[in-house]
């Protein structure tokens, strides 16, 4: 019997037999993913490829050691200050952007739009300076803060004004299209029950938004924690992580880098699986 023959009376040919080990090595996707996620797997590749290499280089390191740095512990200590308090910014006066720029049409909404959106397509350096030019220490705004012991520049207090100019678009962004995706109709309904417009919000959309506002919460506080290029315009001292990791590569060279650039990666996992754990993920229904 030919093979043609015997692939007519039910035996698989050695293409449909390749074809079948691959479904059946693809069994866990949905119909119709293998492709996606083969393209897909190929830029993951290049995300983990470099972190594997480069965590493989703490062998050769005492990361204890050097985290024990008095330097290294200031730029840690002064980035676990300074990037929780441009998140809470961010927040505080993000939100309500967002839900004004999701619910409310007004003259100059473009306008509104495109400013937010400024600082994600301004080079963070350029984005430092421009900050510069405001609170300075020749401008009056910086030297009004100068004058009362609060300078704006080469202290914490610039540290945060970097990193929120530079991280807080994330989180509106973000919370936008949270509350973009809230049915007007549910907000109505909720009027129609007595409820005042903050009280809707604060009941109703707020809490079905909430996996998109965490997600710009951790977007936001990675952004603000790896910041280098506006903060080291605007406060180049105290250092943070990020500007410590320069310093020690200027210096130093890759390996004395691994441990502080080990903890930068650290306290972002951690943030990020603790708002995983306080406020949910999506699911499928």
């Amino acid at each position: 019997m030919s093979r043609a023959e015997r692939n007519r009376n039910g035996e698989p040919s050695e293409t449909n037999a390749g074809a079948s080990r691959f479904d059946a090595g693809l069994e866990w996707l949905p119909t119709g993913l293998a492709v996606p996620a083969l393209l897909g797997s190929v830029l993951l590749a290049y995300f983990v490829v470099p972190f594997a290499i480069f965590l493989s280089r703490t062998r050769d390191v005492d990361v204890l050691a050097a985290l024990a740095d008095p330097t290294v512990r200031d730029a840690i200590g002064t980035s676990l200050v300074t990037a929780p308090i441009s998140t809470a910014i961010a927040t505080v006066f993000g939100v309500p952007l967002a839900y004004v720029l999701s619910r409310a049409s007004f003259r100059g909404k473009r306008l509104v739009e495109a400013l937010v959106l400024l600082p994600l397509v301004v080079p963070p350096i350029v984005g430092g300076v421009m900050l510069l030019t405001v609170v300075g220490r020749y401008t009056p705004i910086g030297a009004a803060a100068a004058a009362l012991g609060m300078p704006l520049t080469g202290s914490r207090a610039g540290i945060v004004l970097a990193q929120t100019f530079v991280a807080a678009p994330f989180l509106v962004v973000t919370a936008r299209a949270g509350f973009d995706g809230v049915d007007p109709r549910l907000e109505e309904a909720a009027r129609t029950l007595g409820y005042g417009r903050l009280r809707t919000v604060r009941s109703v959309s707020l809490p079905l938004a909430r996996n998109a506002i965490a997600a710009g919460i951790v977007l936001t506080f990675v952004r603000a924690i790896g910041e280098f290029g506006a903060t080291m315009m605007v406060a180049y001292s105290p250092r943070t992580m990020p500007t410590q990791i320069r310093v020690s590569f200027i210096a130093s060279g890759i390996d004395a880098i691994v441990p502080i650039a080990l903890a930068l990666l650290a306290i972002a996992v951690v943030v990020v699986l603790a708002v995983q754990l306080l406020i949910g993920t999506p699911r499928r229904h």
